[in-house]
């Protein structure tokens, strides 16, 4: 019975501590084992002596039984590393395609505003010569070329009224400060979509991502604060809109932590004597370094 038992205590060190995959120490698998090995030693075991046996390997069991599985463990956060790695790469398709837009966009209203400067240069040099014009007094030539004018933009009713451009923007941001976030958003895509050349254009692109921010839509606020900075890049609104950008993906949680501190170092680089430059490193200081690997 001694030999049984140090055969025994061998099987279970020499197992212990394995993975779910090597747990040969089942409770069966021992006493069949003992059996064997009792008709071996010439039935010199006891029936005590075997019960007592049972129960150290069930005691043997349980205490194994409840630890962790490394291999289960690895395969869980590699399945979470796959999926902050893909929620990243849908992030930077949408700021891709955000930009691709936002350039457009910009590429439209030069274009506007290039028609825009040679439509009122011509109207210009066409009422200089009806002013000049030595015929002008007759009303003939000079009623003409008031007509010119005014269908080439001069002094005409044709586009958008400056009292109604300026009461769209005033609905939309009253919207703002009311805290009328979805109402925010609506008017303010309504005034882009309808004043694209407007002087309050940059405003107005930085009030709408601030209702998105406000109304929780972080992934979008930060899409629609890149627009800002791409659209309107010398406007006074680029500095908080990039800052901004930053505090969306701090909203996003800690897996966004490294976008923000781009956004953050890039708003000390592109606009260092704008005060959101001191908030910027700031919040680099609260980030603290970079982590390796």
């Amino acid at each position: 019975m001694q030999i049984l038992k140090q055969i025994v205590k061998k099987l279970n060190r020499r197992f212990s501590g394995r993975g779910c995959t090597q747990r040969l120490q089942s409770e069966w698998a021992v006493l069949l084992l003992a059996v064997a090995m009792s008709g071996l030693l010439g039935g010199c075991a006891t029936q005590g002596d075997f019960l007592r046996l049972r129960e150290q390997v069930a005691e043997h069991h349980m205490s194994n039984q409840g630890a962790p599985d490394p291999f289960a463990r690895i395969a869980k956060l590699a399945a979470e590393v796959d999926a902050m790695r893909q929620e990243i790469r849908d992030l930077q398709g949408e700021i891709e395609v955000a930009r691709k837009q936002a350039t457009d966009a910009l590429e439209e209203v030069r274009r506007t505003r290039l028609a825009v400067a040679q439509n009122a240069n011509e109207a210009a040099t066409l009422a200089e010569a009806s002013r000049t014009n030595a015929g002008a007094e007759s009303g003939g030539d000079g009623a003409a070329a008031g007509v010119m004018v005014t269908s080439l933009g001069g002094n005409g009713n044709s586009g958008p009224k400056p009292d109604e451009e300026l009461s769209g923007y005033q609905r939309a941001l009253d919207a703002w400060r009311g805290d009328e976030f979805k109402v925010c958003i609506e008017r303010f895509t309504a005034f882009l979509q309808t004043y694209p050349t407007s002087g309050y254009a940059d405003d107005a692109a930085y009030w709408l991502a601030d209702c998105t921010f406000q109304n929780d839509e972080f992934k979008r606020a930060v899409v629609r604060f890149n627009a800002v900075v791409s659209v309107y890049p010398e406007s006074p609104k680029a500095p908080d809109a990039l800052y901004r950008q930053g505090e969306s993906l701090l909203k996003l949680g800690p897996k966004f932590h490294e976008a923000a501190r781009t956004v953050f170092k890039r708003v000390q680089k592109d606009y260092p004597d704008s005060e959101r430059s001191v908030e910027a490193a700031q919040q680099l200081e609260r980030l603290g370094p970079r982590k390796s690997g």
